[in-house]
């Protein structure tokens, strides 16, 4: 399908059912989450009242200290804690807002009678695995793929494995553990290095500890899509072209460009791919996060999660909608329909990659950075002294930058200005550290 320079139309929201309860909604969030001074932020702009629910009962955050106090690793006596609040005072919505806590988040709504989607869509959502599984039953192009069980010798697993191929984590995001392999060497190496990862990752699940997602690498261009569910009906807020090609070994996501440039059609035909990918999981309600890649013989879905998009880049939804993403989905919850405001021109985000593993000393170049035409914001996340892991390891990014221009192309043009702009200067590990990290991280 052809690449093409054009607008992204103006999107209508579908109006979810008005709900009698108050406008106070649980946002489920593991402490230290991205997303959750974004919702708060949201909220207050529209006067919602948000309590936030997480494990960080001596957080020096107020949010979380204040906040409703779970045990996440007990989903049970959380789904008790929640409902307890519900009944002191009611909720209108129950949200998660990452991949660890949307299962919770569709259980509680169930029980208090709220719109949620099923608990076994939104495992399928969060379970790569699964999800490709159920996909391939629909008829939904994904690439074709196996699972390695890292429990039993690997010779007799990959014999059938074509290349080039790309190993992913079954359940972790943001590209982590994500490695591509144009051999059997390869493969091997790159699925020692992934079981190194896993077995620090924190994960409870045994399954998801020892299994591996292996598929086909589908060449082509990527984008990433957010829409919200109502009643099982996918509105799109928007498309996110991702200009720099993702061909590996890793799959650092960098530049986010807002409307897309693709044609009429290959939007219209995203849609109805991604909705497909959300009737097969059984996802319908509340927001989703889709990635696809496009090429001559379709649209290939790559993931379809039940959230939204992470890190800060949900700010971009206020281009050509008005509202940020978390507003828009807040709103949507409570039955709420936001007016849209059409925008012309383009935006963008560059999401900071980590140059090389180490201790961070400064970031020279943020000035100059930001007086860059078209450049709104320059944001660096980590501060001075703490350590860089890059990826595969790694599971966040140096910081973000922002830009409002009066086409896609300048927006995107000015984030490469920027970038240029900025020098890192990191301090390597000791000695001893680098040894260990090394065998950790880079396992024979």
């Amino acid at each position: 399908m052809a690449v093409a320079a054009a607008a992204v139309s103006n999107t209508t929201i579908t109006a979810p059912v008005q709900n009698a309860a108050p406008r106070r909604i649980l946002l489920i969030a593991p402490h230290g989450s991205y997303r959750t001074a974004p919702f708060l932020a949201a909220a207050k702009t529209r006067g919602i009242d948000v309590l936030i629910a997480s494990e960080a009962k001596h957080s020096l955050v107020s949010a979380y200290a204040q906040g409703l106090h779970l045990n996440l690793d007990d989903p049970q006596a959380s789904l008790q804690t929640i409902l307890r609040e519900a009944q002191r005072q009611p909720f209108a919505a129950v949200l998660g807002c990452d991949d660890a806590s949307t299962e919770l988040a569709a259980l509680a709504a169930s029980e208090l009678g709220l719109p949620h989607n099923p608990t076994t869509a939104v495992r399928l959502a969060r379970r790569k695995d699964l999800a490709r599984e159920r996909l391939t039953k629909a008829g939904v192009p994904v690439p074709r793929h196996w699972r390695l069980d890292l429990t039993r010798p690997l010779a007799a697993q990959i014999e059938d494995i074509r290349f080039p191929c790309v190993l992913k984590p079954v359940a972790l995001s943001a590209s982590r553990g994500v490695i591509r392999a144009d051999n059997f060497d390869e493969l091997t190496h790159a699925a020692a290095r992934i079981q190194v990862l896993l077995a620090r990752a924190g994960l409870h699940d045994a399954e998801e500890r020892e299994t591996i997602l292996v598929e086909e690498f589908i060449p082509g261009f990527e984008v990433a899509v957010e829409g919200l569910l109502t009643h099982g009906q996918l509105d799109i807020l928007t498309i996110f072209d991702k200009p720099d090609p993702l061909n590996g070994p890793y799959f650092e996501e960098t530049y986010y460009i807002t409307p897309s440039r693709l044609d009429s059609l290959t939007q219209q035909a995203l849609r109805v791919t991604i909705s497909a990918a959300c009737a097969a999981y059984g996802l319908r309600e509340g927001p989703i996060h889709a990635e696809c890649r496009i090429n001559e013989q379709g649209i290939w879905i790559l993931e379809v999660a039940a959230r939204t998009i992470g890190g800060l880049c949900g700010r971009l939804l206020r281009f050509g909608t008005g509202s940020s993403l978390e507003e828009l989905v807040l709103l949507h919850a409570l039955g709420e329909r936001p007016e849209l405001n059409s925008e012309v021109g383009g935006a963008g985000v560059l999401m900071i990659p980590i140059p090389q593993a180490g201790i961070l000393r400064r970031v020279e170049g943020v000035s100059a950075a930001e007086k860059v035409p078209y450049i709104e914001e320059v944001i660096i996340d980590v501060r001075e002294g703490y350590e860089l892991v890059p990826l595969p390891e790694g599971a966040s990014y140096l910081g973000f930058i922002f830009a409002r221009a009066p086409s896609a192309a300048q927006a995107e043009a000015a984030l490469r200005a920027a970038h240029a702009c900025l020098q890192v200067v990191v301090m390597p590990l000791w000695k001893g550290e680098c040894e260990q990290e090394g065998r950790l991280r880079h396992p024979a």
